[in-house]
């Protein structure tokens, strides 16, 4: 399959190529998506540039990205909410970076998959869940509610737009 990959750390793009590599095998508990889109993230060339290396294991080449919308071609044997076509999106992020999403597939943990909203186009659903949950998580840690008012700095950015949206949302219930 095609990928995207870099075979070390540096602080610039240039360490980035395109090319073949197997694809991944699909495991217990997995899913394994046909990448429609995949959203890219400031934490993509923060992890590319060596800035978590002391959190988090990098095996190489490392294929980056961490969201994805797809569609569904392979379940694992004990996956059964999920079916071949469905379409789906994730925040894909594994415990070692490596088998990212900015490739033609990509295998996840099937709890990490969420069907896309039919509203939602491939690019939308693919940068979503990132951003998305971050804002969510931000929102639901401050018990944001009706009557509440919110400040959002910085809201021009992916997490702030969100957190607006979803900010608004939450003060009509």
């Amino acid at each position: 399959m095609r990928a995207v990959t870099y075979d070390a750390y540096a602080p610039d793009n240039s360490r980035l190529r395109f090319g073949e590599v197997p694809q991944p095998k699909l495991g217990p508990g997995q899913v394994l998506i046909q990448v429609k889109a995949a959203g890219v993230n400031p934490v993509d060339w923060k992890v590319m540039a060596g800035g978590l290396d002391g959190m988090m294991e990098s095996v190489f080449p490392v294929i980056p990205g961490w969201d994805v919308a797809g569609v569904v071609t392979g379940t694992g044997p004990d996956t059964p909410e999920f079916a071949l076509g469905d379409e789906v999106m994730s925040y894909a992020r594994k415990d070692v970076v490596q088998a990212g999403t900015f490739a033609e597939y990509v295998t996840t943990s099937a709890w990490t998959v969420a069907r896309k909203p039919a509203g939602l186009d491939w690019e939308q659903a693919g940068g979503l869940p990132l951003a998305g949950l971050t804002a969510l998580r931000s929102l639901d840690a401050l018990a944001v509610g009706k009557g509440d008012v919110l400040l959002v700095h910085g809201a021009a950015g992916g997490v702030g737009s969100l957190a607006v949206q979803l900010g608004v949302d939450l003060g009509r219930g």
